[in-house]
């Protein structure tokens, strides 16, 4: 994809022809992570393969739909599956879809992802408030762009995760007594999993989550300007010193356990907006 100002235009009229309109908040639901578009009042649904522009998401337990509806007073647009690295796809045509939902009027964006647990205090179905990042991903979303009307080249990043946004999810968790723990996400390429010396290395890093997602997107969220939030559901826990082959099927699990308490902290959040 060569990214433009215009590809960016046609999809975004394709979305508004369908009913995508007045959006105020963007959602990108991870692996295994789904419950949230049952929330979703009035939802308009359409695959990312009728959508101009769009990537296919080939990954089996992301949907692949954009969902446009309603939780409280807040239209929003719901990305129900993710494009990564990993599948072969450009850092541009995995990120295209948040220049897409800015277009369309958003201004948070909630994402989340299934991640590993460096940190030991962190178990499976842990809820983490990602608070910073690394980016170990071989590529970058904002690389060759040089178009002003796409953004700054040059972007800001010593707060990629607006603090607004995380004081919100972190007084709905308390309200709602859910443990929503913080942490530091690293972003690696993928798809296998990590070695143990690769993560004796990342917890030295300081990592405390570790995934194949996110990063790109909040790098290009703060480009255009969309204020970001986002979790991590700890589907494995990744001591070096203990670790066990992992089965994927269980991660989907341990995912799918913790979804309906992410999806009802997202939903809340966004209706206390």
């Amino acid at each position: 994809m060569h990214l433009t100002p215009n590809l960016i235009l046609q999809t975004t009229q394709y979305l508004q022809s369908k009913g995508f309109t007045n959006v105020h908040v963007g959602i990108v639901l991870g692996t295994g992570l789904g419950a949230m578009v049952h929330k979703i009042k009035n939802p308009i649904i359409i695959p990312y393969t009728d959508i101009p522009n769009f990537a296919t998401a080939t990954v089996e337990f992301h949907k692949g739909n954009l969902i446009y509806g309603s939780i409280g007073n807040k239209n929003i647009v719901a990305m129900h599956g993710r494009f990564h690295y990993y599948e072969g796809y450009s850092m541009q045509q995995i990120t295209f879809p948040v220049r897409v939902i800015k277009a369309l009027g958003a201004q948070h964006l909630f994402l989340s992802n299934a991640a590993g647990g460096i940190n030991t205090n962190f178990k499976k179905g842990n809820l983490i408030l990602i608070d910073d990042h690394l980016n170990f991903l071989p590529d970058n979303p904002l690389r060759g762009i040089s178009n002003p009307a796409l953004g700054e080249r040059f972007v800001d990043m010593c707060t990629p995760y607006c603090p607004l946004l995380a004081s919100a999810l972190l007084q709905t968790a308390a309200a709602q007594n859910v443990i929503l723990h913080t942490g530091t996400y690293a972003a690696v390429m993928g798809p296998n999993l990590e070695t143990k010396a690769e993560y004796r290395w990342l917890k030295s890093t300081g990592a405390d989550v570790v995934g194949m997602s996110t990063v790109p997107e909040v790098i290009v969220a703060n480009q255009v300007g969309l204020r970001c939030a986002a979790i991590s559901v700890v589907t494995d826990e990744c001591d070096a010193d203990h670790l066990k082959p992992v089965n994927i099927a269980d991660i989907i699990a341990v995912a799918g356990r913790a979804d309906e308490v992410l999806s009802h902290l997202i939903e809340q959040t966004i209706v206390n907006l």
